[in-house]
């Protein structure tokens, strides 16, 4: 996936001086002294040098006494000061983003660069300054709060435990990728009415055909469709959030490369947006959750979706590719995700029938 384009910040020189210096630069070249520049402005003369020095500010009052004195306008005077504190407001920040250098040791910051979603700087605070724009927060601590929460944020889930940086780095991505997508406000009853469609899709081999319309009909019933490539060590297969109120975000990793579990972990983000609760991220790593989870509900909306009830007890008269294909043709399904269920059940070795389980290379996003 091409990387968003990145906030371009207006120039900022490296030093800023403070008003004061232009008054006593005013001051010097008419030969006034600061207590004179008192008396003419009502100011005290301790006033005046704390100005000077660029300790008091030049207030909007103060810049008013200053123009009719030195016939400067009053918005230049307010203009260097608020540059002037804008300033010093950014080298105090820069002292502070220099203290969370550290943190960038727990992210994947080489591959944010590599994939165009930061710029490569020379300087610790500059690239922690870079880092905290990414992923929409004003430090490392607020990125705690926010991205570092399994508890409260995520359901359970091995991978995010082992690299929590890598996958708030993947789950960042999308949320941007998404936001940007147009959609139409989402319905619970639009998705479940496209979901015979989606599944029929299931029978189109080609990942060239399949994938943008999946994008287009989810776009239309409220869905962002996000497929961003895994980033090393966030070992994800899918996941689901709310972007907004009546916005949701589908985000699938290209770990995986076979057309069941392709479609599989497709039908399962689907059974969050259906099933569970708007608050929640939910990130799936396809491995067993426990039982009674809300990733085992969607792994199980997923397999009644794809192979409904009433078809179930005929997965146990399937024992030849043949019969597998047959059946898989009859309901309407891809034959590798058949393949994909029996072995999942233990009535397949996880050696049989694996030509039918498609492989694909994801497309480009547009």
């Amino acid at each position: 996936m091409g990387a968003t384009s990145k906030p371009r910040y207006p120039y900022e020189p490296d030093t800023v001086f403070p008003p004061g210096d232009t008054l006593a630069e005013w001051l010097d070249e008419r030969g006034m002294t600061q207590a004179e520049l008192a008396a003419r402005t009502g100011l005290s003369t301790k006033h005046v040098n704390q100005i000077v020095k660029g300790v008091a500010p030049v207030t909007p009052e103060t810049a008013l006494g200053l123009e009719s004195v030195t016939r400067v306008p009053a918005h230049l005077w307010n203009s260097l000061e608020v540059s002037y504190r804008s300033y010093l407001t950014r080298c105090a920040e820069g002292e502070r983003l220099a203290q969370d250098t550290g943190w960038l040791d727990e992210l994947p910051v080489a591959e944010l660069v590599r994939r165009g979603r930061i710029e490569k700087r020379s300087s610790g605070a500059e690239r922690v300054k870079e880092v905290c724009t990414f992923f929409g927060v004003a430090s490392a601590a607020a990125w705690r709060g926010l991205w570092q929460q399994p508890a409260a944020a995520y359901r359970a889930s091995k991978a995010f435990t082992k690299n929590p940086g890598a996958v708030a780095a993947w789950l960042r991505i999308g949320e941007i990728e998404g936001s940007a997508i147009e959609c139409g406000e989402f319905s619970k009853s639009s998705l479940r009415a496209l979901l015979p469609e989606l599944r029929s899709l299931t029978t189109e081999p080609d990942p060239d055909v399949w994938v943008p319309a999946v994008r287009e009909r989810f776009r239309r019933v409220g869905v962002a469709f996000v497929v961003e490539p895994e980033i090393r060590g966030s070992r994800l297969n899918g996941a689901t959030k709310w972007l907004a109120a009546n916005k949701a975000l589908v985000q699938i990793s290209t770990r995986q490369k076979r057309h069941d579990i392709a479609w599989f972990t497709l039908f399962h983000e689907i059974g969050h947006l259906l099933l569970h609760s708007k608050k929640d991220t939910f990130i799936n790593d396809g491995e067993e959750q426990g039982a009674g989870g809300v990733e085992t509900e969607a792994d199980a909306y997923a397999q009644r979706v794809l192979i409904p009830r009433e078809h179930e007890p005929a997965l146990g008269r399937l024992h030849t590719v043949d019969d597998v294909e047959r059946f898989a043709a009859s309901i309407g399904i891809a034959p590798g995700i058949v393949v994909g269920r029996l072995q999942h059940m233990g009535w397949w070795k996880r050696s049989e029938g694996n030509h039918l389980r498609w492989p694909f290379d994801w497309p480009p996003t547009p």
